[in-house]
């Protein structure tokens, strides 16, 4: 890999701040950054090699930050979301077992065994996607605390899920593995407490402010990068150990500063650089050989918003419900480990993109519609209505 070839990356990434520039579209920024990908990979350019293995170890960085950065958006220390968690444990169980009849559905027409995995795709919902879309639109009430409590916790389940539903025959020791970051994770989040309690943190925070040394980014990164190589010792994958770690910052509290520091480095180039080389590997050419998975990515895709929607039978405004679907974070991650493990059939990782693509759709779809007419339960503030 070579610098030109970097500053290729860097520069057709910029086709996701220009798609997600318009906030009407409240399209993700990820989502034109895969675009490229595919413009400059195997799918019709070829220019930019997706099996360098450079250029899969800053990806592999990438993906491991990218999901440290989702575990740090999902709101633990929120006391609101808290009281919204009943209500949004019953509809996040509601869409589960919705998903997995749909999934066992698919699978049994379309002659597939992994059931678990569409069960798991069509239950997901992406906190990062779904949360700062309902922030966009300043929605306020009780319908939208009980929504982001769901997509929160639908989120986890579905990220703690997928690495045993992508590869079932081996479940057992990946459960194992994932107990063993897991249990490393909550060590790491015990500590933090610790620190945060007697003053160290912010001793630390103060010293790196005042002379500029970035300790607390420095680290941050060296405890995701050792839960990153424990995961690959475990043989599981580094989003487990992105995520967890995610989640113990967030139950603990990130400092701005360094939330500020991870925007940079993640969104600015690890981020797209991941991007980019998910979409460089993935075949779309592959989907016109192979139409049935054209079919299997519109199943997964429609049977999630479908899955989602039944969350009105609890109560859930039927445009919160179908917003509640959108994901991305888990397909591509599904599409990751399984490429990797050589589990999925010729197509099928562009299938499960495509699947998300039809969620985020459908969800920019729903959100304007709430915009527009709030349902009950939800409310705009009056400084934001013209």
């Amino acid at each position: 890999m070579s610098f030109a070839e970097l500053s290729l990356i860097c520069v057709v990434a910029l086709l996701g701040p220009a798609l997600a520039a318009r906030r009407s579209w409240h399209l993700p920024l990820v989502l034109g950054e895969l675009l490229a990908g595919v413009v400059v990979g195997k799918t019709l350019l070829n220019c930019v090699d997706s099996g360098n293995s450079t250029l899969t170890f800053l990806a592999d960085i990438g993906f491991a930050l990218m999901m440290f950065v989702s575990g740090t958006h999902v709101p633990i220390r929120d006391r609101t979301i808290r009281a919204a968690i009943g209500k949004g444990a019953l509809r996040a169980a509601l869409v589960a077992v919705v998903a997995i009849a749909l999934g066992a559905g698919i699978a049994l027409l379309l002659g597939s065994a992994k059931a678990p995995l569409y069960a798991v795709l069509m239950g997901s919902s992406s906190a990062a996607l779904v949360l700062p879309i309902l922030d966009s639109l300043a929605l306020k009430g009780p319908s939208v605390l009980e929504l982001t409590a769901q997509v929160a916790l639908a989120d986890v389940a579905a990220i703690v899920a997928l690495p045993l539903a992508v590869d079932p025959s081996h479940a057992g020791p990946k459960a194992l593995g994932a107990l063993a970051v897991a249990g490393c994770a909550v060590v790491v989040w015990w500590l933090l407490r610790h620190f945060e309690a007697n003053g160290a943190r912010q001793r630390v925070h103060h010293l790196s402010e005042e002379r500029k040394f970035a300790l607390e980014l420095r680290i941050q990164l060296a405890i995701l990068f050792a839960l990153a190589g424990l995961a690959v010792f475990f043989s599981v994958s580094i989003m487990l150990a992105g995520f967890a770690f995610g989640l113990a910052v967030s139950a603990v509290g990130e400092p701005r500063r360094l939330a500020r520091q991870l925007f940079a480095l993640n969104d600015g180039f690890l981020g797209p650089v991941f991007f980019v080389w998910l979409g460089a590997s993935i075949d779309l050419r592959q989907l016109a050989g192979h139409p049935e998975m054209i079919g299997l990515g519109l199943l997964l895709g429609v049977g999630a918003v479908v899955a989602h929607a039944a969350a009105r039978l609890a109560g859930l405004p039927l445009a919160f419900a179908t917003a509640s679907a959108a994901q991305l974070g888990v397909p591509v991650a599904a599409a990751t480990i399984g490429r990797g493990l050589g589990v999925l059939a010729p197509g099928e990782d562009a299938a499960l993109l495509l699947g998300a693509l039809v969620t985020i759709l459908t969800t920019t779809a729903a959100a304007s519609l709430a915009a527009r007419r709030p349902p009950s339960g939800a409310a705009v503030p009056e400084t934001s209505v013209s």
